[in-house]
């Protein structure tokens, strides 16, 4: 499978952004779908993960869990993150990813493909 984010921009604290990963190739429905950010100076860190299995159970980081809002539409091949009530210190480059044959997003490691980054500059 091969991914492009997309929606990336520059908002102000407080407003929202809606982040769009599409997928070409197949079984994008059997694949859990993960969000990552990496900010300048520091390591990319799981934001959140949507299961492939139906009921699609969802994870978060803590910080961004009761604002961000992850989900997917297989039959459009595409995952989003719903992204609320942004602070300064979401400021990073968003990877969306997929994996195959796990139940979890948490390692990075686990995940076969990435798209190319869109960038979230929140100002305050």
């Amino acid at each position: 499978v091969q991914l492009q984010a997309s929606g990336g921009g520059l908002v102000q604290a407080g407003d929202s952004l809606k982040l769009t990963c599409t997928a070409s190739g197949r079984a994008f429905n059997m694949y859990g779908m993960g969000w990552f950010r990496q900010s300048p100076g520091k390591e990319r860190e799981f934001v959140a993960y949507i299961s492939w299995k139906p009921g699609a159970s969802t994870t978060y980081a803590d910080s961004v869990k009761g604002r961000f809002t992850i989900s997917r539409d297989n039959a459009k091949k595409t995952a989003y993150l719903q992204m609320t009530s942004l602070k300064p210190e979401d400021t990073a480059v968003y990877y969306c990813a997929a994996n195959r044959g796990y139940e979890s997003g948490l390692n990075p490691a686990t995940f076969d493909a990435w798209g190319q980054g869109t960038l979230v500059t929140v100002s305050s």
